[in-house]
């Protein structure tokens, strides 16, 4: 059995609860480390995502289920500090008594100069979790590579131009290079070449083509980088069968962190967390093309097991007969861990 080198999966990935007061400088704590990467939704009422992250500076957001262009506004997120994040009055980030969920990442701060591709990127990489966050520049060419720092090959891309209102666009080792998926859409997986040239990433750089939503001239990307570590994070895909009796997926850990969605048909993503139901039942949601609230399932979503998760719902969301998914999830607790005094191996309750 594969041993994971990360002993523990909460040193780079966590989800943190909290409740907004609508006050400036609103300190977030209890994340466990300096977040690089923060995604945060209000849960008890309808708002928009907000995403911000070191490399682009604590007051610039972007919003997973709207098309538009970075914005800056410290009232959303002023600092990234040791434990947390400090944020201002709006009220998708902070409205008195709104509850919220948080997911944090951590890179490696606000990054550095890289120059493995043709274009020049700006990168914040933890090659230890398999995470970088991504900032270049489009100049409208075929064929651009953009250096990404992780050493391998990311299985998960997520990219947003941060000048212009386009699309977010998703690139998934599962569909291949030759399609792409609209984060901020329901939209099945496009046949489409002209993002990233039909050519997979390698373990120092990603393809872009001459498109609009991944290379217009003089405006800027962010793009988030995922590869796959055993025993923290997964990167896969599963079909569906059509009924709560659904396929169990393994990832080799127990997931704190599940983002799904439907690729072969029209159907909306899925984002699910350990935090916001507990143990198994899997009753809550939330959609990152849409800015609804805590979704419920009462018959259930995802059963979190040692080493991977079940399907408990018949949803077409997540698993319709014959329908071709991807995930990615992130570890509550490895399967098996490294010895050290705080890594604690998954186990079935």
């Amino acid at each position: 059995m594969a041993y994971s080198t990360i002993v523990k999966p909460s040193d780079y990935f966590n989800t943190l609860l909290y409740t907004g007061n609508g006050n400036v400088g609103h300190a977030i704590t209890g994340v466990g480390f300096q977040p690089d990467f923060v995604w945060l939704k209000e849960r008890s009422s309808t708002s928009n995502h907000q995403l911000g992250d070191a490399v682009r500076g604590a007051t610039k957001y972007i919003q997973s289920n709207v098309t538009d262009a970075d914005g800056t506004d410290s009232n959303r997120f002023s600092s990234f500090n040791s434990d947390g994040f400090t944020q201002g009055a709006n009220n998708g980030v902070n409205e008195s008594g709104q509850t919220y969920a948080s997911w944090n990442w951590k890179g490696n701060g606000a990054g550095s100069t890289n120059n493995d591709g043709n274009r020049t990127s700006t990168v914040s990489a933890s090659t230890t979790s398999g995470f970088s966050i991504v900032r270049y520049q489009g100049n409208n060419s075929n064929n651009q590579t953009i250096g990404h720092g992780l050493g391998v090959a990311p299985k998960m891309i997520i990219i947003k131009d941060l000048t212009t209102a386009f699309d977010w666009i998703v690139y998934n080792k599962t569909i291949t290079a030759a399609k792409h998926l609209h984060l901020n859409t329901t939209a099945e997986a496009v046949s489409d070449n002209g993002m990233f040239n039909g050519v997979e990433p390698t373990a120092s750089v990603f393809n872009i083509h001459a498109n609009n939503d991944v290379n217009k001239a003089n405006d800027y990307f962010i793009a988030y980088c995922f590869a796959e570590k055993v025993g923290y994070s997964k990167i896969g895909s599963y079909t569906g069968n059509g009924n709560a009796d659904g396929p169990f997926v393994y990832t080799g850990f127990k997931p704190a962190f599940i983002l799904s969605k439907r690729t072969d048909a029209a159907a909306g993503w899925v984002l699910f967390d350990n935090k916001r139901l507990g143990y198994n039942g899997g009753n809550y949601w939330l959609d990152p093309q849409a800015n609804n609230a805590d979704a419920t399932d009462a018959t259930g979503m995802f059963d979190q097991l040692a080493n991977g998760f079940k399907i408990r719902s018949s949803f077409g969301s997540r698993n319709s007969d014959g329908g071709t998914y991807i995930y990615m999830a992130f570890a509550a607790n490895p399967l098996v861990a490294n010895s050290g005094t705080d890594g604690v191996p998954a186990t079935a309750r």
